[in-house]
């Protein structure tokens, strides 16, 4: 009998180590989840991954992308997001949180041919490198919709923006009205947006309060564009004194073939203070009749297995 049958359920948190910001991806009939290696500045100089085919048993893949690898990176790698397109894999990420237009950093772009990598520099340079509209190029989350169009979102202090993405997926294209940089800002954003579509409507999401403190959280807008306007409709993850603080910036996993969600988040254990000790957890997150989000319970037993066949 395997280690999985034996368990019935993913556990919270669903791996060992300190990692937070996860992304989650269904790639090659696996679910993904790529995650921040959570630790001071100086030592986040490397990525890894995860990958299970049921969400109780994690396999991990170790530094998928080093900080070696990319020239311009210093410090402080985190956020990424990965996607597929034409048989290549992209993957956004943060570095060296730059604080004025001045320093050199913002949000990269590697590329492999495996979902695990290894993932190399793409440009050699980064996609973003200066404020727009106020938002600082970090947390970036990639997004391509039904028709084939790839949008990132992105943004910190308290500022959102998405740019399209070319075809090539490592440049940035234009809107219509010949923006590159459009504000889409919901009232409360902080950080670490996330989108996804169900039933034709656009579900944003995004990190409310300070990632280090406990009402770290998540609150969501649904909109008829991807572009918005996103009006804040409430928030769907926070913290629960009898289970864990600080829980936020997070992906979204929808189990092939159904219409269940299930949220992939990080927070922090109740025994612990340092800011930088976040676990990655999975919970289920549940759309009532009229498509409003229901909160997401915070729990300690997890997800049931869902295989993918």
């Amino acid at each position: 009998m395997t280690e999985s049958m034996l368990k019935r359920t993913s556990g919270n948190p669903i791996f060992p180590g300190w990692y937070a910001d996860p992304e989650a991806r269904i790639f090659e009939n696996k679910y993904w989840i790529y995650p921040t290696y959570s630790a001071p500045y100086e030592e986040q100089t490397h990525f890894d991954a995860f990958y299970s085919t049921d969400l109780i048993e994690w396999t991990k893949v170790d530094r998928i992308l080093e900080m070696s690898g990319i020239s311009w990176a210093w410090r402080a790698m985190w956020a990424p997001s990965p996607i597929e397109r034409n048989g290549k894999y992209y993957y956004y990420f943060a570095a060296n949180d730059i604080q004025s237009d001045e320093e050199l950093g913002g949000i990269g772009v590697a590329v492999a041919d495996r979902p695990e990598g290894p993932y190399r520099d793409a440009i050699g340079k980064p996609l973003i490198d200066k404020f727009h509209h106020g938002a600082q190029p970090i947390d970036p989350h990639v997004f391509i919709d039904d028709d084939g169009s790839a949008y990132l979102y992105y943004g910190g202090w308290g500022h959102c923006n998405v740019v399209k993405l070319n075809e090539d997926m490592i440049s940035l294209g234009t809107f219509d009205d010949g923006e590159t940089f459009k504000s889409v800002t919901p009232e409360q954003f902080v950080e670490g947006p996330c989108m996804i579509k169900r039933k034709g409507f656009y579900y944003f999401m995004w990190a409310e309060g300070g990632w280090g403190v406990p009402d770290y959280s998540v609150a969501y807008a649904k909109a008829s564009s991807p572009i918005g306007p996103f009006e804040r409709v409430g928030k769907i993850l926070q913290q629960n004194p009898d289970v864990a603080t600080s829980a936020g910036h997070h992906g979204m996993i929808q189990v092939p073939g159904t219409d269940e969600w299930i949220i992939v988040y990080h927070r922090r254990p109740l025994t612990e203070t340092d800011r930088n000790h976040r676990v990655v957890c999975l919970d289920r997150m549940v759309f009532e009749e009229d498509g409003s989000i229901r909160p997401v319970q915070l729990t300690f037993e997890g997800v049931s297995a869902r295989p993918i066949e």
